[in-house]
């Protein structure tokens, strides 16, 4: 089996809209953790409270993805310098912790996003008790 020194080079353009997507929803995370904690300091209710745990949740599971999506770069770049070097079944290996690197942030995204997708729920079901009394 030979591997070409192009071919984890594909992984770079995929995997960095990858990092920036996990960014930008960290960054919005942050945000609404931020609000919300100023609104639990006003108020003290505890639905702010559950809701602050979930979002703490959700920012330790972007912290793995975008440990997962930067290892996979790492291994990436090993795996082309390790075929630069003509070190072929070095490089398959390396290439193939970086796809597995990938799959496994790949995995916890989707984790996150139905811990999302939960939650959202959950608020649109008061939304509709409060319409239906």
């Amino acid at each position: 089996m030979t591997l070409h020194i192009e071919t984890p080079a594909l992984l770079f353009s995929a995997t960095s809209l990858i990092l920036l997507a996990y960014t930008n929803r960290f960054l919005t995370i942050a945000q609404i953790v931020r609000s919300l904690k100023k609104h639990y300091d006003e108020s003290q209710t505890k639905s702010i409270l559950l809701q602050i745990k979930n979002l703490n949740l959700r920012l330790s599971l972007i912290r793995y993805m975008q440990l997962f999506g930067v290892l996979c770069l790492f291994l990436s770049v090993f795996a082309m310098f390790s075929l630069f070097l003509e070190q072929q079944v070095m490089g398959i290996y390396l290439f193939g912790g970086s796809l597995l690197c990938l799959l496994i942030s790949l995995g916890i995204s989707f984790w996150e996003i139905s811990i999302s997708v939960t939650a959202l729920r959950l608020h649109l079901s008061d939304l509709i008790d409060e319409k239906e009394n």
